[in-house]
């Protein structure tokens, strides 16, 4: 996480009906025909009822779409201008993004558009990854009516990710609709003025390609800002040239086209290095977009965001929070591709901060935790970079280890560099005898968590065999090289540091949890794998011989003779409660530790964040409080939470209302060691709840019903064929049906679990014994009604 600063959908877009429509279903075979309703949509659930009821017809009552529902009842409106990036609209692909509020200084006469790049970024190494390396602000459009600006009406539509709305002028009205491609790289924004407004016009402003960490921290020796760009023109496009003093260039294009009464802007920003090839491409790319009205333009993309949503689905009766999870999914696919860079601390849309690069010791981890629930790997960029950029990794520890091991330092660039050592501008992995200030050692093993959790969710061994196994070797090699024997006959790590609480410890918790979680899922992984690796023995004796996590009376300790004693933001010293599950509550001991530590950190008012809230509600969701965890998201709600769901503390972090939906996901739905549990941790309010094609370690996806405060339905389909035992939370006697409506065997086990046999593509629907209850995927009823997001009157 960035240290503060000294003294952080269907191509349709009309309203679904207000009433919900009756349709009605002749079953064959199932109880629906073999199908799970959706919204009058069938899905596969292959969801069964007995012979004997199999020739009869089935009513079904379902909303017209239940996705659509639930998008356009979480779109969030302004009927106040929003003067700041935390309160506007944002658009984005995972690399080109635009926030849309006040032009500061001048309210009432202009809009921005910005326009940013997460490829847009310095070359100068020497200066380190927050200078020479650093994300470089590239510019905005003002839209600049004829009049002044006396009111606005805005939607943003999350199904179809597109701006749609007016402003009002003392002169007219502007009538717009922008979206940014979600497949390529145009920011396209459609205006029709009314008579008083014909001559509105488009103004682009170039940023000063500087870091904007200069705004905040002195300039290393030496650095100085690129020189200004150059605007250009080329027919009928413009392009804002910004040479780079490292080398290369990026360059913003842009064409207004008319057609009839409607004026469209097309923009694009491309970024090479370090050839000067950026102008050419971008030309190209604006170009080709202008020849197409804004109609034709947004169709595929209006396409794609259909069937992103239509990956999975939730619906919970608190009507706040399901607008809020449903943002952080527009969200992260606005932030977030495969194949674009890891997520920087404010996604793509860079304003100032800080922070102009990507975080290893909690952003990233955070950011991209909630893919794996909600069905989404196509967004996994961890996985993709860790790989692609392996040898960098070895490149960050010190030249005697580089040919074993491998780190990943606080802050790196697209590409996994850090850059040289400049003071406070990021960290190397720590050296003996030469360690940096702040040796965070654990950031690379708890990335690869991360890619873990990928595989987990997929059970692709390619992740397994060429990604994670042969990274985590080397990280945890690492570690290896430095861990002693001492006079107890434990084994020791030296001073390391827990990521911000600002004392090195020896046996400091952060890297001893993610050590053993390491050495633990080597072995796994080998056995899995048919590895006979030669360090076998050497992750046994680890595990052996370990010392044990330093505890006190308060709970976990930051390391060996360091108590946790402050308030202090991160969990890194409870890594083993959360995210890693090394550490459960499975006896009365440790729920008891994992309660002590957990009161002891958050009791410290004053450097508190909103990340320790939704560290807070997943750590309360696993010991199944979830009245806790709604507490600790109503905290975050209400002290961090800005209005259009962004984040800030001393400038913009993405990670927390992203780390927030995976609070949701693990009160929902958890599948830790080997069993998925179903509504694990629900406060009593929500006695209603929804989740459907929720994807769980082991490759399955979950779909469930509650109603009434019970659980009607379980539904698990197998991707992989992997053992399934879940924890369904059915009360009494229960029955286990196949895709075809036939029992299925199955072993009742205890704690409420069953274990079912299930082969690759294989489902199974579990009931109360008796119980046939409608397999329908529609929304729950809200408790009571909320405020949408944005700035609503």
């Amino acid at each position: 996480m960035p240290t503060a600063p000294d003294p952080a959908s269907s191509p349709r877009t009309g309203s679904p009906s207000p009433t919900p429509s009756r349709r009605t279903v002749l079953a064959t075979g199932t109880a629906l025909g073999g199908a799970l309703v959706a919204g009058g949509a069938a899905v596969p659930a292959q969801a069964a009822a007995p012979a004997a009821a199999a020739a009869a017809p089935v009513a079904v009552y379902s909303p017209a779409d239940s996705w659509n529902t639930v998008l356009d009842d979480a779109d969030l409106h302004w009927q106040k201008l929003p003067k700041t990036w935390y309160e506007g609209p944002y658009l984005g692909n995972g690399r080109l993004g635009s926030g849309v509020y006040a032009e500061p200084g001048a309210e009432t006469t202009a809009i921005r558009f910005n326009v940013q790049h997460s490829e847009v970024q310095d070359h100068r190494p020497e200066y380190g990854s927050l200078f020479g390396l650093a994300r470089l602000p590239i510019g905005h459009f003002t839209l600049e009516p004829a009049g002044t600006i006396t009111g606005i009406d805005w939607r943003m539509r999350l199904r179809t990710a597109e701006l749609q709305g007016t402003v009002t002028t003392s002169a007219g009205t502007l009538t717009l609709r922008a979206f940014i491609q979600s497949t390529g790289d145009v920011l396209a924004v459609e205006v029709i003025p009314s008579a008083g407004e014909r001559d509105f016009r488009w103004v682009f402003h170039p940023a000063e390609a500087i870091s904007p960490r200069a705004a905040f921290k002195p300039l290393p020796d030496g650095y100085t800002g690129n020189p200004p760009a150059v605007v250009e023109q080329h027919g009928g496009a413009s392009a804002a040239v910004q040479p780079l003093l490292g080398g290369g260039q990026h360059v913003t294009a842009w064409r207004e086209r008319a057609r009839g009464a409607k004026r469209t802007l097309y923009a694009t920003v491309a970024h090479s290095h370090p050839r000067n090839t950026a102008r050419e491409r971008a030309l190209r790319t604006v170009t080709v977009a202008s020849a197409l009205p804004y109609t034709l333009l947004s169709a595929p993309h209006r396409a794609w965001w259909d069937r992103f949503y239509r990956k999975s689905f939730l619906s919970l009766p608190d009507a706040r929070l399901q607008r809020f999870y449903w943002i952080q999914l527009y969200k992260t696919a606005s932030a977030a591709r495969k194949d674009a860079p890891v997520m920087a601390t404010s996604g793509p849309w860079l304003e100032p901060t800080p922070w102009p690069n990507t975080w290893w010791n909690l952003n990233v981890q955070l950011e991209y935790w909630l893919i794996h629930g909600s069905n989404h790997l196509e967004l996994d960029a961890v996985t993709r970079a860790l790989s692609e950029f392996r040898d960098q990794l070895s490149r960050e520890v010190a030249a005697p280890y580089r040919a074993d091991s491998a780190g990943i330092p606080r802050t790196t660039d697209p590409q996994l560099v850090n850059g040289a050592a400049v003071a406070d501008g990021g960290y190397g992995v720590g050296i003996p005898g030469q360690d940096p200030p702040t040796p965070e050692v654990g950031n690379l093993t708890w990335a690869l968590h991360n890619v873990w959790l990928s595989y987990r969710h997929t059970m692709d061994r390619s992740i397994l065999r060429d990604t994670l196994f042969p990274l985590l070797r080397k990280a945890v090699n690492y570690y290896l090289h430095f861990l002693a024997p001492g006079a107890d006959g434990k084994l020791h790590l030296p001073a390391t540091f827990s990521p911000e609480y600002g004392v090195n410890a020896p046996d400091c918790n952060y890297d001893l949890m993610l050590l053993r979680w390491g050495c633990r899922t080597l072995l796994d992984s080998a056995r899995e794998l048919g590895v006979r690796d030669p360090l076998t023995a050497r992750w046994e004796e680890v595990l052996a011989r370990l010392t044990p996590y330093p505890v006190d009376e308060n709970g976990y300790m930051i390391g060996a003779g360091v108590p946790f004693a402050k308030s202090h933001r991160h969990y890194s010293h409870m890594l083993a409660v959360y995210p890693l599950y090394e550490v459960t509550g499975s006896t009365d001991e440790e729920r008891a530790l994992i309660e002590k530590s957990l009161a002891h950190w958050v009791g410290f008012e004053g450097a508190l964040q909103g990340y320790t809230f939704t560290g807070a509600a997943s750590m309360s969701a696993l010991l199944g409080k979830g009245e806790d965890a709604l507490k600790y998201l109503g905290q975050l709600m209400s002290r961090f939470i800005q209005a259009n769901t962004m984040y800030k503390e001393s400038g913009p972090v993405i990670e927390t209302p992203l780390s927030a939906a995976q609070s949701l996901h693990d009160m929902v739905c958890q599948s830790w060691g080997g069993t998925i549990r179903v509504f694990p941790a629900l406060p009593a309010a929500w006695q209603e709840l929804t989740v459907h094609d929720f994807r769980t370690q082991g490759a399955f996806l979950l779909s469930a019903v509650r109603e009434g405060g019970r659980t009607r339905w379980v539904r698990l389909t197998s991707e992989a064929g992997a053992p399934c035992v879940v924890r369904h939370g059915i009360e009494g006697a229960i029955e286990v049906r196949d895709g075809h409506g036939r029992p299925l065997g199955h072993e009742e086990l205890a704690g409420g679990s069953v274990r079912i046999r299930l082969r690759k593509g294989d489902s199974a629907l579990i009931t109360a014994a008796g119980d046939r209850p409608d397999l329908t995927v529609r929304p729950v009823t809200a408790n009571e009604p909320a405020p949408s997001w944005g700035l609503p009157a």
